[in-house]
């Protein structure tokens, strides 16, 4: 069974499950998919994206405001700590840098990746980070705030290995989406060989960044499975080895016991 370590299943489009939600759940089941990460991006969509998935005890949610986030509300750390209590809560995030999408002076983005290191210190859960084109900041203010001490996820990593090890160095896991089956992804392909077998994660980030073969469409947690089988190959392990490696480690990494579903 597979675990989808990274998903957006609140702004997934249901059309195709006949707008049901339970319909989504039971065919990403039906297609080996253990356990899902609803990841937040903003907190005026928090209440509904817990409402949605609460149902559901094979889903764990996170909370956080997005680095491009730049219209909504600003946290606070005892904002992010006191949504962080749900008890289906596992993370502080999605957080981080993204000078990629972002322009001009970026000051509120980092004060913003600092207010929720200090949330997860303070709630004593790992951080989901998102980062892009920031390596070299998104690591100083990592260490500035001591990120080590809460541990994470550097989530849909598309940076080079000297990040990837800096992040490692930190305590922080990897995590690789459809991303590595792109043609430009050959680099990125490299790291995938590299990272410990106890560190590395994958996901999806549904509904964005669809694998190849369905690349340009929604992306679903159940496409996880094209994940799995690209890191296969790149390590020279059987699929099985891959799910059995990244469910443990993502179990590990936020303190779950083990598979919500039977």
């Amino acid at each position: 069974m597979l675990v989808d370590s990274h998903c957006h299943l609140d702004r997934l489009d249901l059309s195709r499950f006949e707008n049901r939600f339970e319909n989504l759940v039971n065919s990403s089941k039906a297609n080996g998919i253990d356990h899902m990460l609803c990841v937040s991006i903003d907190l005026e969509s928090y209440p509904a994206m817990v409402e949605l998935v609460e149902p559901f005890q094979d889903i764990s949610i996170s909370v956080g405001v997005h680095p491009n986030d730049k219209e909504r509300i600003e946290p606070t750390p005892e904002q992010l700590v006191k949504l962080a209590e749900h008890p289906r809560n596992v993370a502080i995030g999605e957080t981080g840098l993204d000078y990629f999408r972002s322009e001009g002076d970026l000051t509120w983005q980092q004060d913003r990746f600092r207010c929720h290191i200090q949330a997860a210190h303070a709630a004593e859960k790992p951080l989901i980070i998102h980062t892009r084109a920031a390596q070299k900041d998104t690591i100083a203010i990592m260490v500035e705030q001591q990120a080590r001490d809460v541990g994470g996820v550097m989530h849909c990593f598309t940076e080079d290995w000297e990040m990837a090890k800096q992040a490692l160095d930190l305590g922080f896991y990897i995590s690789f989406s459809g991303i590595i089956t792109f043609n430009s992804a050959a680099d990125l392909r490299e790291v995938v060989k590299k990272v410990p077998a106890d560190r590395i994660l994958i996901e999806t980030d549904a509904p964005y960044l669809a694998p190849v073969p369905h690349r340009g469409k929604s992306n679903l947690p159940e496409y996880v499975t094209h994940v799995a089988a690209w890191v296969a190959d790149l390590r020279g392990w059987e699929v099985e080895e891959v799910a059995e490696t990244t469910s443990s480690n993502y179990m590990r990494l936020f303190g779950l016991p083990g598979s919500h579903l039977s």
